[in-house]
């Protein structure tokens, strides 16, 4: 069975979802289902979150800012859709990175379930300092 790969935003839940994350605006997202589980792994932790409004507190907290994706890989599968991405954007007018992958699963048109992993947010020191040593 072959798969498609998007690089837009566009389409769906998991479109608005991703729209949400790029306008900095989580905290209004309709993709997400009431009864949603967020189990997210993030730099030396790994914890759930459960019902639309803590999943969305919380992703509101790490979406805080408007940004945009410098990478983004949408690959459908059976549940849903797996999503990677670099997300880049500015907080208190310093840049920041950071890399993710999203496995999202979709029932009746709503993301019911994240399972997300997360490498970190990277101010521009730390990109600066990867760049230095990938040229290396």
């Amino acid at each position: 069975m072959s798969r498609t790969v998007s690089t837009s935003v566009e389409g769906g839940p998991v479109g608005r979802y991703l729209q949400s994350i790029e306008q900095g605006a989580m905290g209004g997202c309709d993709a997400v289902s009431p009864g949603i589980e967020l189990d997210a792994t993030v730099p030396n932790w790994r914890f759930a979150v459960h019902g639309r409004r803590a999943v969305l507190d919380e992703l509101s907290r790490w979406y805080a800012d408007p940004g945009s994706f410098e990478e983004l890989r949408r690959t459908p599968i059976p549940a849903g859709e797996l999503v990677a991405f670099t997300l880049r954007w500015e907080s208190d007018g310093v840049p920041h990175a950071a890399h993710q992958v999203h496995i999202l699963e979709v029932a009746d048109a709503h993301i019911t379930r994240a399972q997300v992993w997360c490498g970190g947010r990277w101010p521009a020191a730390l990109l600066a300092e990867m760049a230095e040593a990938g040229s290396a």
